[in-house]
């Protein structure tokens, strides 16, 4: 099933591969037969979809998910269901995947106002005074 990010973003089929492993956890009996996990592998490298910036900036977001042969890593667990834990792995990509389509706006260098630098730099010197003053005492008698 075609994995929809945006209206104009969908995610085929061939660019990801499910498998289902046993989850850990309560679950009581049933936890030990039936592989519910959902282990989603997002080919990253040769998807077509993403354009290139996008990709970098995936990388960038989540580098503790990516394998060493370029895929993203998404687990899902929350519940007992097989297809519910898919659709949840799902739409956990799809929102990394939103998380980054956008730029984020460069930064534009800024310099603080003559006012600020002066009051700082007062600020600065009345606790360097106050310091000071609380250094060691002569009993000259």
């Amino acid at each position: 099933m075609p994995i929809e990010v945006t209206p104009r973003i969908t995610i085929p089929d061939d660019d990801y591969e499910v498998a289902f492993v046993r989850s850990g956890g309560s679950g009581g009996q049933n936890v030990n037969k039936v592989s519910s996990k959902v282990q989603l592998r997002f080919f990253l490298d040769r998807t077509s979809v993403l354009r290139d910036d996008v990709k970098q900036r995936l990388r960038a977001a989540c580098p503790g998910r990516l394998t060493d042969d370029g895929c993203l890593l998404v687990s899902s667990e929350r519940t007992r269901d097989q297809k519910q834990n898919l659709d949840d792995a799902g739409d956990k990509l799809a929102a990394l995947i939103r998380s980054v389509l956008v730029p984020p706006k460069p930064r534009t260098k800024t310099r603080p106002t003559k006012g600020s630098v002066r009051r700082r730099l007062g600020d600065k010197k009345s606790t360097g005074e106050k310091k000071r003053g609380r250094g060691r005492v002569d009993h000259d008698d």
